[in-house]
């Protein structure tokens, strides 16, 4: 039985939290795309490598910086909407990717402002 979405969209999550950049990297299409809306920006990841190098310098990924708030099956995408454990009283500011599949891997993930904003570009 395949995997949906939402399960590799969880696998993945799981994965990062643990720090396997090698489960990671089996989920994410060699040619996948990374950005904050602007394609060509500073910063933007072109594949796979750039992708977990990112990761890897990110202080966020790995160690429970981040909890899943949610996943959000639209088809052939999910909106995975994380937020920092908390701290003090900090208010906790969610982080929303919507996170594009095919055949299995992920080919696309792109961050929004809000869950809001990328439920919308999902068309929910």
């Amino acid at each position: 039985m395949t995997e949906s979405n939402v399960e590799l969209a969880r696998r993945g999550f799981a994965a990062a939290v643990r720090g396997d950049f090698a489960a990671i990297g089996e989920l994410l299409d060699p040619e996948v795309k990374w950005h904050g809306g602007d394609p060509a920006a500073v910063g933007a990841c072109r594949n796979r490598d750039q992708v977990l190098m990112f990761m890897r310098r990110s202080e966020a990924v790995g160690g429970g910086r981040f909890e899943l708030v949610d996943i959000v099956d639209v088809g052939d995408k999910v909106v995975v909407i994380l937020r920092p454990p908390p701290e003090g009283a900090e208010r906790r500011r969610r982080s929303p990717n919507l996170t594009t599949f095919r055949n299995g891997k992920v080919v696309k993930m792109v961050h929004y402002p809000s869950p809001e904003a990328a439920l919308a570009a999902a068309g929910v």
